[in-house]
Formats: structure tokens, C-alpha cells, sequence
């Protein structure tokens, strides 16, 4: 079952204040409104706050076409990991806000702004043959984004065409998707940017996607995450779903939609088969394994988990990762328990900061204070509104906790109980069935 959907209605007696009314799909016919035609417009509105109009929503899709780097593969954690320890060798420190503006940028135009900005004793030409081979080293350790095998394979399954178009060239795209599981032959077709006379945010390589698959470019859906393949996704008068893979730009994105993940995606917006994969409100996705420090007391909402004291765990959870999930943890002295998190981002500071809430579905003594929690994320339950995301994770309500607690105990969840990832540990408390940090 899918998770309820809201239509809101906007009325231009209180437009002024920019005010949306939510009203459930079925209460509509029981109100007393004067013709919606003279008095009011239907919006599609996604969860983040970001309008889907009347016209988008009405689009027949024919044809969706993917980036690649940070729309399906999470890439860009692994790139600046790798520049990061090159610039070290040569006693340079990495900016990351320079980083995130070559976001979706070409390697011809990234590489000279790079040997420029961090003034490197190295030609364009040394530079990339010194780095290359550190990124094709690194790209057996790439992972899909979440959702993004399951909306490549439900595409697949329904007939529906796609390809893919990324500014990297073509034999790094091969090579990149070569380590997925069955992507190679799933994709309609694939286009670099060595293939195109411009390169994003140039419209060209676009065009010649909708060519090569030979729908009109009026009847492709684009999704990217960067602000450069918006653009040009734009200037192709294609649609487009932006995923923004840095958090802290997602202001700054003109497209027709955007989400914090495609986890988020709702393929029946477009015009296409929507997904069938939800058990009881809950949606099974690739494991994700988090570890960390508790900070704040176990009865108190304020607790949060400490990715920085972890395992690296922070390194290996996606930006793109946000909403409220579930799954099995476990403390040093306890046995596997069922958990509720809530995953956002604190986005107030000058520096964007994730912010995980755990919520434990059993009891806990005051002992556990800076213990260490394995957390292995199996299931999905909804996403955060903008104004969750931008202040930080959502407070867990008791709805969330019923899904969750129904949800593990389903075949699909209940066997990553046993998950080698998760520490042995012993029996010591029991499992209760109230969580004390859920205040509604």
C-alpha cells in the first residue's frame, strides 16, 4: 500500500499569505465550495514543498533519461575523497564549497579550474593522468543511490524507455556501470559527454538521447541531481526531476520537481506505472549500515546518533539518504532490537549538518550515554517536509513506530535480523512495546 497522498487546494482569498489547505482526496465532495473552475487551481505539491503543475502532471512520458554521478551512483563522496588525499600529498587543502560547484561539471572543464584553484606544480595533462587511475581504482566500491536500482528495474519491467547521458566520457560510464548488476543491458541507450559537441549545461547531449531513442524531447523525463544537468535539461524543454546531491543548493533548483531522494520518485505523476512494492505503509530497500555514538538521554527526543564517532559509517551513508526509516540495531550488551530514525539535515549553519534521530522500540536504562549503536537501515517509511529537512530530522510520530514494529516482523525485513553486519550480542533486556522518545 502506498503512503497517503494529500491534494491541496490554493484559494486566492488567502494567496496573499501564501497559505495551501489539505484536504483528504475523498473529503473533497463533502464540502460546500463554489465551482473550483472560477475559484481555485489544483496544484500537485511533493512532500519537500516544490509545486508539480497541472501541465507537468498531465505530461505523457514516453522516454526518462538518467544522469549518471550522483543521480544513480554515489559518486561524489568517492571523487572528493580521492582529490582530497591527492591535494594532501601536495600539502594542499580541499575547499569543498569549490567542490560542489564543479558538481555535474565535465572532467575537460573541472580539471584546469582544479590545477588553478589549488595553484598544483602540474600541467592539465600531468594532473589527470596522475589522478585518473586513483578514481578507476576506486570505482569497484561505488554503490547505487537508494531507489535506484528499484526504479531502473521497475522501468524495465513495465516497458518503459530509458537511457542515460552523463558529461563523464563513454568508456568511464561503461567502466562505472560495469561493477552494477545487470545495468549495462538495461539502459537503452548511453551517452558521454565526449560524444556530444557540448557538453551539459549545454541542451545537446539531451537532444540527441530523445534522437537516439527517437521520442520527442517534449515527451522525456529527465532526473539529475546537479544544478549544471538541470540546466540543461531545461534549455532541452524537457521535464525534470532534480535529486540534489548537494543539499545545500537544493534552493537554487529550477526544475519541475525536486526531492531529497528517489525513494521519493512517484512514477504516476508522469504518466507512468506506478510502483506495487509497498508492505503495509512500509517500502523494503538495500540494506544501509550506520554506526555511531548515542548523544542525550534514551527518554528524551533530543537523543541523536553521532555519525563523526563512528566507523566511518558517515563516509558510507549518501547525502541523498533523508526521510524516516527503520530497522534492526544493537548496543554492546544488548540483543538486536527494532529501531525508528528519522534522517535530515541541519541546514541553519553555515555548514550543512546531518541530523539522525533514533527512536528505540523497546526500553532502555540511562546507561547507555555515548554507547556505540549498530544500525542496519531496511525499510522506508516516508519523507520529510522542507521545513523538517532544513531544521534538522523530524520528530518520530507513533504512527511511524506502528509501521515499523508491523513491518519487521515481515519476511521482506525480519531476516536482516540475522545480518552478519550487526555485532553478536547478548540477551539481556526485554523487548517492550512502547518507545518513551515518541511524543505524539
Amino acid at each position: 500500500m502506498k503512503p497517503f497522498h494529500v491534494l491541496y487546494l490554493r484559494f486566492p482569498s488567502i494567496k496573499k499569505n501564501n497559505h495551501l489547505l489539505p484536504f483528504s482526496s475523498h473529503s473533497i465532495t463533502s464540502l460546500f465550495l463554489p465551482p473550483l473552475s472560477l475559484y481555485c487551481t489544483f496544484v500537485f505539491t511533493t512532500m519537500n514543498g516544490s509545486d508539480l503543475d497541472s501541465s507537468s502532471a498531465h505530461t505523457k512520458i514516453s522516454a526518462v533519461i538518467f544522469d549518471l554521478d550522483g543521480t544513480l551512483l554515489d559518486t561524489e563522496k568517492l571523487i572528493q575523497r580521492v582529490l582530497k588525499e591527492f591535494l594532501e600529498q601536495y600539502g594542499k587543502d580541499m575547499d569543498i564549497e569549490k567542490e560542489e560547484k564543479r558538481t555535474g561539471k565535465s572532467w575537460r572543464e573541472s580539471a584546469p579550474s582544479i590545477v588553478k584553484d589549488y595553484d598544483l606544480p602540474l600541467t592539465v595533462t600531468d594532473f589527470s593522468n596522475e589522478i585518473m587511475p586513483l578514481f578507476h581504482k576506486r570505482w569497484p566500491e561505488v554503490k547505487a543511490l537508494p531507489g535506484a536500482n528499484r526504479l531502473i528495474r521497475h522501468l524495465s519491467n513495465h516497458g518503459v524507455q530509458f537511457g542515460l547521458a552523463s558529461n563523464s566520457i563513454r568508456r568511464n560510464i561503461e567502466e562505472k556501470i560495469s561493477f552494477q548488476q545487470g545495468w549495462k543491458d538495461l539502459f537503452l541507450v548511453i551517452i558521454g559527454g565526449d560524444e556530444v559537441e557540448h557538453e551539459k549545461p549545454s541542451p545537446d547531449i539531451f537532444y540527441e538521447a530523445s534522437r537516439r531513442m527517437n521520442v520527442d524531447p517534449a515527451q522525456c523525463l529527465v532526473i539529475e541531481d546537479s544544478l549544471v544537468g538541470v540546466t540543461s535539461a531545461n534549455s532541452a524543454k524537457m521535464k525534470v526531476v532534480a535529486v540534489p546531491s548537494c543539499v545545500t543548493q537544493a534552493k537554487n533548483y529550477s526544475a519541475d520537481s525536486v526531492l531529497h531522494s528517489l525513494l521519493e520518485f512517484q512514477p504516476e505523476c508522469w504518466g507512468l506505472p506506478e510502483f506495487k512494492d509497498w508492505e503495509k505503509n512500509a517500502l523494503p530497500i538495500e540494506p544501509m549500515y550506520v554506526v555511531g555514538l548515542l548523544k542525550g538521554e534514551p527518554h528524551d527526543s533530543s537523543m541523536i546518533l553521532d555519525l563523526n564517532a563512528g566507523r566511518g559509517s558517515s563516509v558510507s551513508l549518501p547525502d541523498q539518504v533523508s526521510g524516516i526509516y527503520f530497522g534492526w540495531g544493537t548496543l554492546s550488551v544488548h540483543e538486536r532490537f527494532k529501531v525508528v530514525v528519522s534522517i535530515g539535515w541541519d541546514l541553519q549553519s553555515h555548514f550543512a549538518r546531518r541530523v539522525i534521530k533514533p527512536c528505540f522500540i523497546r526500553e532502555f536504562g540511562n546507561d547507555i550515554y555515548e554507547e556505540q549503536l549498530q544500525l542496519l537501515i531496511v525499510g522506508y517509511i516516508r519523507q520529510l517536509s522542507s521545513e523538517e529537512n532544513v531544521l534538522g530530522a523530524s520528530e518520530i510520530l507513533r504512527k511511524d513506530l506502528s509501521i515499523a514494529e508491523a513491518a519487521l516482523d515481515l519476511p521482506n525485513f525480519s531476516h536482516h535480523r540475522s545480518d552478519p553486519l550487526l555485532a553478536k550480542a547478548t540477551v539481556d533486556d526485554q523487548i517492550a512495546t512502547t518507545c518513551l522518545c515518541c511524543r505524539k
